[in-house]
């Protein structure tokens, strides 16, 4: 039996990208996503078209009892999970505190704080009982600083970055790995920041910082360091990393 790695927020980008990587290294990759099934079911027919193993589903990850479901539908059905990747965003776009409505910022906290809470509790108590397994969390610059209209995002992904630490203080002991990544940059990605941009306008971004000048994070090569993250021996265990492109200002200098 194929050891199992749970993608949850697995579009065109980092989660995808994440899940084919560890398929090319033996796992079965499941891959969840909210919509789009015709570009889901694409993603897992590439991938087994490589050779690999993967599953596909559609995973709303708001609605109550989903991703519980989902992880006990996995266990039972395909295999034990051995890594998990959360990689929901949050991200609703700039948003003045006035055009900020309660539902919308509740929605942040949903989605990239309690549905981390939701998966942890689910898949947290079986990984105890075997005594190992790995958590990789993707998070964002809001995580490490508060900018202008981004009050649901940053206060949402600050709460995603300290239940990662109580995560790992609780577990880390169990044998269970868990680390925040800091995504500090803009990624390569159509379904992501392709859609907040527009066809146009990202298609010129890549032009300009993508492609050959390697400005803009590729989501092939984040997978690299998901993977590695995830074999590394607990002895040098990585908790909190962050990951921009060579020409971008860190977080903590703008």
């Amino acid at each position: 039996m194929k050891p199992v790695c749970l993608v949850i927020g697995a579009g065109a980008g980092i989660g995808g990208n994440v899940g084919r990587r560890f398929a090319q290294e033996g796992y079965h990759a499941v891959l969840c996503r909210r919509t789009n099934e015709e570009g889901l079911n694409k993603m897992v027919e590439s991938i087994e078209s490589e050779g690999n193993s993967a599953s596909g589903f559609l995973l709303n990850a708001v609605e109550a009892d989903s991703i519980e479901e989902r992880v006990a539908a996995v266990e039972a059905e395909i295999g034990p999970i051995e890594v998990v990747v959360f990689n929901l965003g949050a991200q609703i776009g700039d948003r003045a505190l006035k055009d900020t409505s309660y539902k919308v910022f509740e929605l942040g906290w949903r989605m990239a704080t309690f549905g981390l809470f939701r998966l942890a509790s689910a898949v947290c108590p079986l990984m105890e009982e075997r005594g190992k397994g790995t958590i990789i969390v993707t998070s964002a610059t809001a995580a490490m600083r508060g900018n202008a209209g981004q009050h649901s995002h940053a206060a949402a992904m600050g709460g995603r970055r300290m239940l990662c630490q109580t995560l790992n203080a609780e577990f880390a002991p169990k044998g269970i790995h868990v680390a925040h990544v800091i995504i500090d940059g803009a990624v390569d990605a159509p379904d992501t920041l392709g859609k907040m941009l527009g066809p146009e306008r990202f298609q010129k971004l890549r032009e300009t910082r993508g492609m050959e000048h390697d400005g803009l994070m590729l989501p092939a090569k984040i997978a690299d360091t998901y993977f590695h993250i995830a074999q590394q021996h607990r002895s040098v265990w990585t908790h909190e990393i962050d990951m921009r492109s060579f020409s971008d200002m860190p977080w903590w200098n703008h």
